[in-house]
């Protein structure tokens, strides 16, 4: 099928099954929200090697103590995500300036605490911010306040779609109008640099006896067709850009692709849509691409 003068390649995304935390994170100023946003979804584009996936999921107006907050989202396996939260409300929210946190998934069954007024050593005090039953802590800006119990809930990690042109700089432009599509979407991240991927991985290696957990996605490299016998890139194809989603249900991440292949493809340019897929090796779900254009 087409969409414009564009090929949507008859493929499907495959997705995996993860658990997600939603950390509402609030300052006195944007800036300073988004500051401490930023650095708590800090390495964290992909499960292959990093302790966790993240990424900032949008502003948010309605926060419990009523300054500017982002909230950002967090995706783990479920006996990980404690660590994972902890860790990152300590080590980068509560040191920055300003900085509160408070929790996004007030509702999920699912619940941990991250102990966090033990850093007050004693000198904490319990409050209510919001309704909301918080910590104060005090630090020598003044006093850190924010929530130590979340939640979380089943969620989805892996949807994609590749966008391919003649030239890299024609991908990267329809890539970016992609993920600037996805951006204003709730319950979505897109977790890597700007939300866009330069090298896909695939599940393993073929070409060492030491085991690795990902590789170079030879099928997807330009520059390996004519070479390798399973090459997946099509002819005038050049360079390959992939956007990655994870989200809170199938419907959030099928809306998420859909609304950002619309707007790569309204770039211009692009020859193909595709998607990665693994065989079934990476998991259960699968967003086939034409499915997602079935009623329009």
């Amino acid at each position: 099928m087409k969409l414009g003068e564009t090929v949507i390649l008859d493929t499907f995304a495959e997705a995996f099954p993860i658990w997600v935390s939603r950390i509402i994170i609030t300052a006195d100023t944007i800036e300073w929200a988004l500051a401490a946003a930023q650095e708590a979804t800090g390495f964290a584009t992909s499960k292959i090697f990093c302790p966790c996936e993240a990424g900032i999921e949008g502003i948010v107006h309605d926060t419990p103590d009523g300054r500017p907050g982002v909230s950002i989202l967090i995706s783990a396996e479920k006996k990980q995500m404690r660590s994972n939260v902890s860790d990152r409300i300590s080590q980068c929210i509560l040191p920055a300036p300003t900085a509160s946190a408070f929790d996004g998934l007030p509702d999920a069954v699912d619940r941990f605490y991250t102990r966090m007024h033990y850093f007050g050593d004693g000198y904490e005090e319990r409050c209510i911010i919001g309704g909301r039953n918080c910590w104060r802590i005090p630090v020598m800006e003044g006093e850190y306040i924010g929530e130590e119990r979340y939640g979380t809930v089943k969620g989805i990690a892996g949807g994609n779609f590749l966008v391919m042109a003649e030239d890299r700089s024609t991908a990267l432009v329809a890539a970016e109008a992609g993920v600037r599509a996805i951006d204003p979407l709730p319950d979505v991240i897109t977790g890597f640099a700007g939300g866009i991927v330069g090298s896909g991985s695939k599940v393993g290696c073929r070409n060492y006896r030491f085991p690795m957990p990902a590789s170079t996605n030879h099928a997807w490299c330009p520059t390996l067709r004519g070479t390798i016998p399973d090459s997946e890139v099509p002819e005038g194809v050049n360079s390959i850009y992939e956007v990655v989603i994870n989200g809170i249900g199938e419907t959030a991440v099928k809306t998420a692709m859909k609304a950002g292949i619309e707007s790569a493809v309204g770039a211009g340019g692009i020859l193909y849509i595709g998607a990665s897929n693994f065989g079934g090796k990476l998991g259960p779900h699968r967003f086939r691409l034409h499915d997602l254009f079935s009623s329009t």
